[in-house]
């Protein structure tokens, strides 16, 4: 790979498309001569401090509330195998290994800044470890987000030792085999390193960078979705009118409108009811820009915040130099935890909107599409039940939004007696965005049909080629069958990108004229 697609820990700006770039080797994660220097230098300042009589918190000191217990220079190695070993207390199922190698590049940029002292060479394995896709187990619970991601980042680098357990040629086994395989010893620690590694909130970061990239695709399919269902029940285009978005003029609300209004561009069906009776439309059609919009601004709030936080320091203490080193807080969550749960919050909110346009377009108050979605009923229930389920998930969503950050148990004697909870954040989010995913897949699966009913009358192009595409994989029902599995085609649709990419491939097909799309505030994370 040549230089110009590598990574530099340390000096180079992480994103979140490049977070997972790396991670999922697309892009190569370098240490560079100007970064291994730092790290030699803060590592050589810390091995004086650990030889010195001056007492360091996590050099010579114990750990939390043994912090006044001094440590001797012989045992300082010892004590940073012990805080791994002792703080490797997870439980639960393992997280995906794709978030286990997000939290390694996420560790990777914070300790290459150089103000950690770790060793050149626990870099260099970390490295390894992602290069060779041997990726480490995590148990998804037992991090309360504050002295650092402590259990997580614990059990993220036993193998650095030679314990704890990998995923490894899709099996997990132990570390012992695999580095027994390739002919490697365990590292030894040095001082503070066990420390630095444990310090941190990559576990609550990496969730963020999922529910970034996650949320995103949500956002712009919720408003395919929504303009599609728009379509199918005739509703009106008026509410999306650029003028009317100047009047409140927040970012989310004008991307949406635009969208919209690009998305319906020379509908056939928009132009067919142009001078209808009908004067307003229920607020899931009406008010999309407004409540999508929202979400939009509260996405925006969680990346710009989470690029701060994986291009910072967050391990503790942080070296300045020999004579200056802080004991400070820059592992607590609180940051991110809030922003998490404010976008925990805000992707439920399209699911809810979302439902109630599944629940409109069943009422058959639409000239021409049938009650249920289909024309003959009672014998036939129709798309009937796909609303419970898409309520079933709704009502969950809002029973995972009580915003874990709001919490605070006291933990290490009362030492870290104010913690984030920010790890439940993410995971919450990330739990609240699938859900959303699958309804957003039952809307797509509800406006396809109800489409349907207004041929040949046609849509704008992009809807036109996303509806043509649902087809291609699911036919038009006018009576009962099994629906899960025609459910489960749509909802793939929507989660891996499937029906963003169509709607953005028949924008550039037929040059729509300003596709916020594409813009950089909402289209580039």
């Amino acid at each position: 790979m040549s230089a110009n697609h590598n990574f530099n820990y340390g000096s180079d700006f992480l994103t979140v498309s490049k977070t997972i770039a790396i991670s999922k080797g697309t892009i190569k994660g370098v240490l560079n001569e100007e970064t291994r220097r730092k790290i030699k230098e803060s590592s050589a300042i810390v091995e004086k401090i650990a030889l010195s009589d001056k007492a360091v918190y996590g050099i010579n000191t114990g750990f939390g509330p043994l912090c006044t217990s001094m440590i001797s220079s012989e045992d300082t190695k010892k004590l940073q195998e012990n805080i791994l070993k002792s703080h490797a207390v997870g439980v639960g199922t393992p997280i995906d290994d794709e978030i286990s190698k997000i939290m390694l590049v996420l560790k990777l940029q914070a300790l290459a800044k150089g103000y950690s002292g770790i060793q050149e060479a626990t870099l260099d394995r970390m490295i390894w470890h992602l290069e060779n896709d041997v990726i480490p187990v995590v148990p998804k619970q037992g991090s309360v987000g504050a002295s650092g991601d402590l259990a997580p980042l614990s059990h993220l680098f036993l193998p650095l030792i030679g314990l704890g357990r990998v995923h490894y040629k899709g099996n997990i086994v132990s570390t012992e085999e695999v580095l027994k395989e390739y002919g490697l010893k365990p590292i030894g620690l040095g001082a503070k390193e066990g420390l630095a590694l444990i310090n941190g909130t990559q576990f609550i970061a990496a969730h963020a960078v999922k529910v970034v990239a996650r949320f995103h695709n949500v956002l712009a399919t919720a408003d395919i979705t929504a303009a599609m269902m728009l379509e199918g029940l005739m509703g009106s285009a008026k509410p999306f009118h650029e003028g009317l978005h100047e009047l409140r003029p927040y970012k989310g609300n004008q991307h949406v409108a635009a969208n919209i209004r690009n998305l319906l561009a020379d509908s056939e069906i928009v132009g067919s009811h142009l001078d209808c009776a009908k004067v307003q439309d229920p607020y899931s059609l009406r008010c999309i820009p407004q409540v999508h919009g929202a979400s939009r601004n509260a996405w925006l709030h969680l990346k710009e915040t989470l690029e701060i936080e994986i291009n910072s320091v967050t391990d503790n203490p942080v070296i300045f130099s020999e004579d200056l080193t802080i004991s400070g807080g820059n592992f607590h969550g609180q940051p991110i935890a809030m922003p998490l749960d404010y976008a925990c919050l805000a992707a439920s909110e399209i699911g809810n909107i979302s439902d109630r346009r599944i629940y409109l377009s069943l009422e058959g108050n639409t000239d021409g599409v049938p009650k249920l979605l289909m024309r003959e009923t009672g014998l036939n229930s129709g798309f009937m039940i796909l609303q419970y389920t898409s309520a079933a998930l709704a009502s969950e969503n809002k029973g995972l939004c009580f915003p874990a950050s709001a919490d605070s148990i006291p933990t290490s004697l009362g030492q870290e007696d104010h913690v984030s909870m920010g790890s439940i954040s993410g995971r919450k989010a990330l739990q609240v965005i699938e859900n959303v995913e699958r309804i957003l897949g039952i809307e797509l699966f509800c406006a396809a049909q109800a489409i349907d009913y207004h041929a040949p009358l046609k849509s704008g192009k992009m809807i036109n080629a996303v509806h043509d595409y649902v087809r291609s994989k699911v036919e038009h029902l006018e009576e009962d069958q099994i629906m899960y599995e025609m459910m489960e085609k749509v909802i793939e649709m929507v989660k891996d990108g499937t029906i963003l990419e169509i709607a953005v491939n028949a924008a550039k097909k037929e040059g729509v004229a300003n596709t916020t799309i594409f813009t950089d505030l909402f289209e580039n994370y």
